[in-house]
């Protein structure tokens, strides 16, 4: 008979409890993977006032553990937080064992290191353990928006030399991919750790032409990971909700700091409010943070990254008054995520640089290098060079460095003519974006026979908002070559969830109409 002992914890359990936690278990929808360091659990191990930490033993081995943490906090009196954890030996569920039972069952149905996978879906559990056990396979993963057209994929997929589709979407299959199902085996299977083997193909915006895939490694993407964290504190007992799909670069970053942090993950299909329950951290767009703010829900958040849009002062100080900080930043496909970042503070620019990161500005041009840039893009089965004769990527992005800090003001190859005067798209998007009624805006170029081109505002904003009043507004703040000719809603399809919106796809409607 097995001697079992509940008791409080002990300075000496700490090596005990680093080994337990860094094997943690699937609970509900949130899966995490700590591997903290010995001097942390060492730290969680000392008796502080509000933390109760017991441990399980079982004939004189700790198997468990429970914490409990109550920490003060000014708006809701206390925050109590809750943790279990149980050694990989002791329960069936742990995550690192679902991981390899999945590595193996692809193993098995002929997935090799360097193979070329398509991962279709949305982000759900599945989808994350599927990309976990084919990144330990060695596989060169493919994570693929379930909703991109089929005549756009038929066009993309030869140029990228897959061999194998995993399609978590639906029941289509893909000429020329071999289906795999998830079918775990009973048996561990993992090939060596190298940090420069092709992990990631990420496709670009395609703003022009076909998107490109960019193909990063596992360390360019602990690179981009490293960096964000010297901005955000993200800590082992921290909860990072996975807002952002995997198709997105965003989305792939926060699952490389998850990892690098050896902190927890939130994965959830329910709604975003929903999902945020229990969470501190978050990416989203400034409408999103707007919406959870004014509904005033109680929100555990503590630090969110804001993309997408132009980040009003109201709302960072609305959310600091909720006791959430928020950070911004300028970040590309091609270094696996941010580059610049900076705590959000109303300001034009996007931030300092990121360690790990070299930026120039040759001719107005944004010049860029980091430990996070991608090989290069992949075309049938070779990388072609990301960077010019020499030795930077040029972003094709328009800015002015000032005191450390980045400013974009605008894309290269956005910049049209209309009578003779240049239109920067993103300079009359800052002026419009300030109305408290509108979300986002796009001006787009229109062909016109004497103009050349006009300027169309493509807006998101509330359905019961006249579109005529913005025409009036914008009268004393723009230029008169400045002003749309037109203001059009956001169509529903064009939206990409708060990503990345096309311009070329706003371009070829708009010429449409």
């Amino acid at each position: 008979m097995s001697d079992i002992v509940i008791r409080h914890i002990e300075a000496s359990d700490a090596e005990a409890l680093r080994h337990i936690n860094s094997h943690p278990g699937v609970y509900h929808d949130t899966l995490q993977i700590p591997h903290p360091s010995m001097t942390m659990w060492q730290e969680r191990a000392a008796v502080k006032p509000g933390r109760r930490h017991l441990v399980a033993c079982i004939d004189k081995e700790v198997v468990g553990h429970l914490a409990l943490d109550i920490m003060e906090n000014p708006r809701r009196g206390h925050v109590a937080t809750f943790g279990i954890g149980v050694s990989a030996e002791k329960q069936g569920r742990e995550l690192c064992v679902r991981v390899d039972a999945l590595a193996a069952g692809f193993a098995l149905q002929g997935v090799s290191e360097g193979d070329g996978v398509m991962l279709r879906g949305r982000n759900q559990p599945n989808m994350v353990l599927a990309w976990l056990a084919l990144l330990q396979c060695g596989a060169r993963v493919l994570p693929i928006n379930p909703q991109l057209p089929a005549l756009l994929l038929e066009a993309l997929l030869p140029d990228l030399t897959m061999r194998f589709a995993v399609n978590l979407a639906d029941g289509n299959t893909f000429a020329g991919l071999s289906p795999l199902e998830l079918q775990p085996l009973a048996q561990p299977y993992a090939i060596d750790w190298q940090p420069q083997r092709l992990a990631s193909m990420t496709l670009t915006s395609g703003s022009t032409g076909l998107p490109k895939a960019a193909v990063h490694t596992c360390a360019a993407h602990l690179a981009s990971a490293e960096g964000v964290l010297a901005m955000i504190p993200f800590a082992p007992e921290d909860d990072w909700l996975l807002s952002l799909p995997l198709f997105h670069v965003s989305g792939q970053g926060i699952l490389w700091r998850w990892l690098l942090a050896g902190a927890r993950l939130t994965v959830s299909e329910r709604t975003l409010a929903e999902a945020l329950q229990g969470c501190t951290h978050a990416s989203l767009v400034p409408t999103q943070l707007w919406r959870l703010l004014n509904d005033a829900l109680d929100i555990s958040l503590k630090a969110v990254l804001l993309g997408g849009a132009a980040i009003p002062v109201d709302l960072t100080e609305h959310a600091r008054e909720r006791g959430i900080r928020t950070w911004c930043g300028y970040g590309l496909t091609e270094f696996a995520s941010t580059v610049c970042g900076k705590a959000a503070d109303g300001q034009s620019d996007v931030g300092y640089l990121l360690p790990g990161k070299a930026l120039r500005i040759v001719d107005d041009e944004v010049w860029l290098r980091a430990e996070s840039m991608a090989s290069g893009y992949w075309r049938d089965g070779e990388l072609l060079p990301l960077l010019n004769d020499e030795g930077w990527f040029a972003t094709r992005d328009k800015g002015v460095l000032r005191d450390g800090r980045l400013t974009i003001l605008g894309r290269l190859d956005n910049l049209f003519f209309s009578g003779g005067e240049g239109i920067q798209p993103e300079e009359v998007e800052r002026v419009i974006v300030a109305h408290p009624q509108i979300q986002q805006v796009f001006i787009i170029p229109r062909e016109d026979r004497e103009f050349g081109h006009r300027p169309v505002a493509v807006v998101e904003c509330d359905d019961d908002i006249e579109l005529s009043q913005f025409s009036a507004w914008v009268q004393d703040k723009l230029a008169r070559f400045q002003q749309p000719v037109a203001w059009l809603r956001l169509p529903e399809h064009l939206s990409s969830g708060g990503i990345k919106i096309s311009r070329h796809a706003l371009q070829l409607w708009v010429a449409a109409l």
